[in-house]
């Protein structure tokens, strides 16, 4: 199965990204979600813009260092790990996502594909720190 990771040191505490990474509530700041709908404690469902349905079952809650979750939709299934590290008022985050396409055809576009959406995720979680800073 295709994996992606992404390490950044963002200059916010940990509590401050895992409020906002975990929040399915607050979730206007991603370009790429029209809405969550949470189902119980432990899953929720994202609305893309485009209509896609993703299944979210959360796997793992250590909160302000670990949150893992399984994904599944009708195109793909997978797993998705964020680690949080503070240090000096600085929080490393690497977040990790391994995916398996279900439909032979886009077994060549998963890779692109989990590049270019950790890549509008972590552009969009930047934005975020900005504006919450201000």
């Amino acid at each position: 199965m295709p994996t992606s990771t992404f390490k950044a040191r963002l200059p916010h505490d940990a509590a401050t990204i895992w409020n906002i990474i975990t929040s399915s509530y607050d979730y206007h700041w991603r370009s790429d979600i029209a809405r969550i709908e949470k189902l119980s404690e432990h899953q929720f469902m994202e609305y893309t813009h485009s209509g896609y349905v993703t299944l979210f079952t959360i796997t793992a809650f250590q909160p302000f260092e670990r949150y893992e979750f399984d994904l599944e939709n009708e195109n793909i299934k997978g797993h998705w790990c964020g680690l949080l590290s503070e240090r000096n008022g600085q929080t490393e985050i690497i977040f990790t996502e391994t995916v398996f396409a279900k439909k032979w055809y886009l077994k060549p576009f998963v890779k692109i594909y989990l590049r270019r959406q950790q890549s509008v995720y972590l552009k969009d979680l930047r934005q975020k720190l900005l504006e919450s800073v201000r």
